[in-house]
């Protein structure tokens, strides 16, 4: 059987909520963040020798990297669901969008949280406006503008079909769920991107969302 090891406030709520649409049944282990690092506790290294989530176990796999767990899980336990037919547009949509999530989409808005937290960081009182200097000047002219032109390819292609890869939800959607809560956590995603903002309601509609977010616990990126 699978065994989700899970950390709170993480990637690895994707991986609960992918079991749940497929109606797979799984184990769930489990891990919180140290409350002052928000870091993952060491024994998450006994599983993985990253430490970080998700991380899937079934016998003697182990599989880590959020992407990789969707497209494998789809691949073995799918049965044709969550996945569009190979050799048809959607399933190049639906493996373009499984990579851009993390490749392309979160480096930007993980910089941003980067440099917020420098300048919330306590420092002596004279090193402070430097620090703060130098963040807003790496998120004015560099991350701001990226993350906008990420949003705007994103509402743009959500133009073209209902969900990611098409007229039906797939395993891309999952996969790009994260980066969506991270923008509208705080990524500057608001009702100025109707479609992104409707997309997330759907998302969050769903029930086998709502499954995966009652067994993993609170789920936030504020």
């Amino acid at each position: 059987m699978l065994t989700v090891h899970h950390l709170n406030n993480s990637r690895s709520q994707r991986v609960l909520w992918l079991l749940e649409e497929l109606e797979l049944p799984y184990q769930l282990e489990k891990y919180q963040r140290d409350a002052q690092t928000m870091l993952a506790p060491p024994s998450l290294r006994k599983v993985h020798p990253l430490g970080k989530s998700p991380v899937v176990t079934d016998g003697d796999m182990v599989l880590a990297e959020s992407g990789a767990i969707v497209e494998t899980v789809i691949e073995h336990y799918g049965q044709g669901r969550l996945a569009p037919a190979l050799g048809t547009p959607e399933r190049l949509r639906y493996r373009y969008w499984l990579h851009y999530a993390e490749g392309s989409a979160m480096p930007p808005l993980l910089l941003k949280l980067v440099f917020d937290k420098i300048e919330r960081t306590p420092m002596p009182f004279f090193v402070k406006p430097i620090a703060k200097a130098i963040s807003g000047k790496v998120k004015s002219s560099f991350i701001l503008p990226q993350i906008t032109t990420h949003l705007d390819f994103m509402e743009a292609e959500l133009g073209k079909s209902l969900w990611f890869a098409g007229d039906e939800f797939t395993g891309a959607d999952i996969q790009m769920s994260f980066p969506l809560e991270a923008a509208a956590a705080r990524g500057g995603l608001d009702a100025t991107r109707p479609k992104l903002m409707a997309y997330l309601a759907r998302i969050h509609a769903r029930p086998a969302y709502q499954r995966a977010l009652a067994k993993g616990g609170p789920f936030t990126l504020g």
